[in-house]
């Protein structure tokens, strides 16, 4: 009996442990999590509200609340120059206008997504409050998409206005009459307008006045819209079930259900036109120019960058070594081009001078006057001429350090660099690169071998400079696929501007099997002259283009992937896609996609009709491409 009383005593203990420990649980355990974004209680003034002449607005809600980015979110229509003061209280929202309110003016307060609840931040979107000075509510609305013009993308963020003055100059004159703001997918709404003429535009309005500034991206359409409603009666049929009861071949009862139709309900809708409007947003081509910045990282050398690629190079001259501590007479100033061999890249955005005078080089400031072409206010090139100092500053090492690397330093080489490998590109250029400008080489200590087996054949090219500071070389032979190459490269073959020499050197490669390649050819169905085609990878790179042949368009030597075909009509037949341009009211050239993707397989020659009028330029671009350009920035 002692030994089940214990046993029992101890189940007991137990029991009552686990309940101890179960009822560590029990309390508040917080329930489904809240996702309803906040709700409206009351308005001041109420939406809809008639001659309203108060410059602050309350709205009351149910819960307390955050507002996030009101610069940004929140838009007044019309517009105003000194945007009004927003805030949050509590579970209040108070808005109070800068500016006088303006007579018989219906005005709209759009909050975007700036409104939510302040423990889980439930967005409320799409909330607007409209009330009006004068005695009527203006309710007519446009609406439509903004897309990129280059890639079919749909934009966020752009300001949509409205402008009652026709003048082609009120756009960057006048601010807008009424605003409306583009969402994730491009769509955008005009809201409360009047009945009247207006234009329409689309501005990405980085100055915050609601007026064009040259820079700024932009979309214009040379239509005048005139903004409607109409209604239309639809009837909704309703339909009333009876069920019926029959015998069956087997001395039973089936049921069966007859639809009937019971009564047709009518419904008046009302339709807002235009309802269809695609604005074309693009950035034209014009980046301010202006004189950023000299770097000089080497002894040897200096850096020259501007704010964008220029026509033109700068004028500049050098102040002697022996004058910079003069009085600077401008007899003291000589043509650069004595100093300093120049490279510049094709934008010549970026000037690199490599010094070829001794006393230059160990020169730590050096004086330049450079004459340049710098943008003003509207982006118009005026000459500027600008005191610009190459400084060096020598990294602080010790002596000791100095005496080491003194005794460990070693004869300059010339390095020479090339693209050569064993998977060389039947496309490629064979390239010859050096860090330095060559000032002389030997074509005939160069020597070009086709190996076959194990034999080295001499073969014939050609070496060509690719740029003129002498940095790039190309070795031109027709290379064949499947074949191996080597060049051989003798001592002192190339000399730098440092009289540094080059060691012996080879480069061998293989080019590849075209058996690797896949082959595209495009035909169009709607031939156009101007129409060139770009073949684009997963990431919308281009990959190649080319112009169209009436006989098909041929991409050679792709390498198996997935791709994308664009098109676009080289309008103005420069070789380049070219964007729009508000000041010759120029649109954009237009795009086409082809609406599936291209998977190519090696080995493989693909072909495909093009029917680039077929298909609504919206609706041609693949889903998996479309993305948010504004968001995609941030």
């Amino acid at each position: 009996m002692r030994a089940i009383r214990l046993r029992h005593y101890s189940i007991v203990f137990v029991l009552l442990l686990l309940a101890g420990c179960a009822n560590r649980g029990i309390g508040p355990q917080g329930g489904p999590k809240d996702e309803t974004p906040p709700q409206v209680v009351k308005e001041t003034p109420e939406n809809g509200t008639l001659n309203y002449h108060g410059k602050r607005v309350e709205i009351v809600f149910n819960e307390y609340l955050q507002l996030d980015d009101v610069s940004k979110n929140v838009l007044i229509s019309p517009p105003q120059q000194h945007p009004p003061e927003v805030k949050a209280i509590g579970k209040r929202i108070n808005l109070t206008f800068e500016e006088e309110l303006k007579d018989s003016t219906t005005y709209t307060i759009d909050f975007g997504n700036a409104i939510g609840d302040f423990h889980e931040k439930n967005i409320l979107h799409g909330y607007t409050l409209s009330f009006s000075t004068g005695d009527v509510i203006d309710s007519l609305e446009v609406n439509g998409y903004v897309v990129n013009a280059e890639d079919l993308n749909p934009i966020s963020g752009v300001i949509i206005g409205i402008q009652e003055n026709l003048d082609d100059t009120a756009f960057s004159t006048i601010p807008f009459t009424r605003v409306g703001k583009s969402t994730e997918n491009g769509h955008f709404y005009v809201r409360n307008i009047r009945e009247n003429d207006y234009r329409i535009y689309g501005l990405e309005d980085v100055s915050r006045d609601y007026i064009y500034q040259p820079g700024e991206g932009l979309a214009f359409t040379e239509e005048i819209i005139h903004p409607f409603c109409h209604t239309e009666v639809e009837g909704d049929t309703l339909w009333r079930d009876t069920v019926e009861i029959v015998p069956n071949d087997s001395l039973g009862f089936d049921t069966i259900t007859n639809r009937l139709v019971d009564s047709i309900r009518y419904d008046t809708y009302t339709y807002y036109e235009p309802n269809d409007l695609i604005l074309w947003f693009f950035k034209e081509d014009k980046t301010r120019q202006y004189f950023q910045r000299c770097f000089r990282e080497k002894q040897h050398f200096f850096r020259l960058q501007f704010g964008a690629p220029q026509d033109s190079l700068p004028v500049i001259r050098a102040l002697r070594p022996s004058e910079v501590d003069s009085t600077q007479s401008d007899s003291a100033w000589v043509d650069w081009t004595q100093y300093a061999l120049l490279q510049a890249n094709d934008g010549k955005d970026t000037l690199i001078y490599w010094l070829t005078d001794s006393a230059v080089i160990l020169t730590d400031s050096l004086i330049m006057e450079m004459t340049y072409m710098k943008s003003d206010s509207l982006y118009n090139l005026v000459p500027q001429t600008d005191t610009v100092y190459a400084v060096y500053r020598a990294p602080r090492i010790s002596e000791k350090a100095k005496a080491l690397m003194e005794k460990n330093k070693k004869p300059s080489v010339l390095a020479i660099r090339s693209n050569a490998g064993a998977r060389f590109e039947v496309y490629n250029d064979f390239i010859l690169s050096f860090q330095t400008p060559v000032k002389e080489w030997e074509k005939d200590s160069l020597h070009l071998f086709h190996k076959v087996d194990t034999v080295y054949h001499p073969i014939k090219f050609t070496l060509e400079p690719l740029d003129s500071a002498y940095l790039r070389f190309k070795v031109v032979y027709p290379w064949k696929p499947e074949q191996q190459y080597e060049l051989r490269i003798d001592s002192a073959a190339f000399r730098d501007v440092y009289n540094v020499v080059n060691k012996p050197d080879k480069h061998q490669m293989t080019v590849k099997s075209l058996e690797e390649y896949s082959t595209l050819t495009v035909k169009l169905t709607t031939y156009d002259t101007r129409a060139r085609l770009q073949l684009l990878d997963e990431k919308e790179n281009i990959v190649r283009e080319l112009p169209a042949s009436p006989s098909g368009t041929k991409f050679e030597y792709i390498g198996p992937n997935t791709y994308y075909l664009r098109l676009y009509i080289d309008e103005n037949e420069d070789g380049k896609w070219t964007t729009g341009d508000w000041l010759t009211r120029r649109h954009p050239e237009p795009v086409y996609y082809f609406p599936s993707k291209l998977p190519l397989r090696a080995n493989w020659e693909f072909e495909e009709d093009f029917d680039f009028m077929a298909i609504p330029q919206l609706d041609s671009k693949p889903q998996e491409l479309l993305k948010d350009v504004a968001n995609q920035k941030k």
